[in-house]
């Protein structure tokens, strides 16, 4: 498995979708339930995506939306019902339809990154639901923000299993 950033390296980015694990979503042994890693990592990224011109209301001002097409989870430490977690989501690159993104669930209780996961993101036209090239300006934004992360003082390190088409 490659080495991931500390949780020290990661609290310099902004924090996103910063919440305590609720209880609703405990599994049977009071830890958060795998199934709810991958909805709040996707609420950082959709935060994160609105600085690149993709606001929440995206699909209904455009008829254009952000859609998952593959994801590869390391699960590294356990999260419990009242631990305080938040995403850390930085972008790895774009293709003309396309973006590949690594998100970081940090547990900010104990300091230490919970999960990492890695997601291809299309640009998908909503009624034929087709994919189509990023329009112009959010391209721009992905391109800056891709900029920005890859000058971060760590590597991106990701699983070597997704890449962009």
């Amino acid at each position: 498995m490659p080495t991931q950033p500390t949780y020290e390296q990661l609290v310099s980015m902004p924090a996103l979708a910063e919440q305590p694990v609720p209880i609703a979503f405990e599994d049977s042994n009071g830890f958060l339930n795998v199934r709810h890693y991958l909805g709040i990592g996707s609420e950082g990224l959709d935060e994160l995506l609105v600085d690149c011109g993709i606001p929440l209301n995206w699909p209904l001002a455009t008829g254009l939306a952000c859609l998952s097409a593959e994801q590869h989870l390391t699960y590294l430490h356990e999260l419990k019902t009242g631990d305080r977690m938040s995403v850390r989501a930085r972008l790895l690159g774009r293709s003309e339809r396309a973006a590949h993104a690594l998100v970081h669930i940090l547990d900010d209780t104990h300091q230490r990154v919970a999960c990492v996961f890695e997601e291809i993101l299309l640009c998908v036209r909503l009624d034929d639901r087709r994919t189509e090239p990023w329009p112009t300006d959010v391209a721009k934004l992905i391109d800056e923000k891709v900029a920005e992360h890859a000058a971060l003082p760590w590597a991106a390190e990701t699983s070597g299993c997704l890449a962009l088409r």
